[in-house]
């Protein structure tokens, strides 16, 4: 399953609508900087039946670097952007329920070790998901 990317949504509303694939670019481009500017003032972008798109504080927070633990490091309050999806999004991901449960898992490996970290002989063992670069640490595998 391949991701939906901006190239993708070019070409597709160009081809649906009739217009030219710039034409599309810059109808979507400035879409994406208007929702990004009202949310980078503080508001909150609506999108009837699409979604809610709003701006929150996380709270701060204490955390620890894996190298030195016995230092807390405080970690400040920042805003961040939610999404919350509207009723016919959530009706229509909805359906795909039994679809994604019918699908097996990924499958996890034990990735190399990085050679050269502190404290580990030839770097502490990581998890991949379907041969991805990202190395996703033990304590983090759901």
């Amino acid at each position: 399953m391949a991701n939906l990317t901006k190239r993708d949504m070019v070409v597709k509303i160009s081809e649906e609508v009739g217009i030219t694939q710039q034409q599309a670019f810059a109808v979507i481009q400035k879409t994406l900087e208007h929702i990004t500017d009202s949310l980078a003032e503080g508001n909150n972008v609506e999108l009837r039946n699409f979604g809610v798109f709003e701006v929150r504080l996380t709270k701060s927070r204490v955390g620890r670097n894996p190298n030195k633990p016995e230092t807390d490091v405080v970690i400040p309050a920042r805003a961040t952007v939610k999404f919350k999806p509207g009723k016919i999004m959530r009706q229509r991901v909805l359906l795909r329920t039994e679809q994604l449960r019918q699908t097996p898992a990924p499958e996890l490996r034990l990735a190399h070790p990085r050679p050269g970290r502190v404290g580990w002989p030839s770097g502490p063992p990581t998890y991949r998901r379907n041969n991805s670069p990202a190395r996703i640490p033990i304590c983090c595998v759901a």
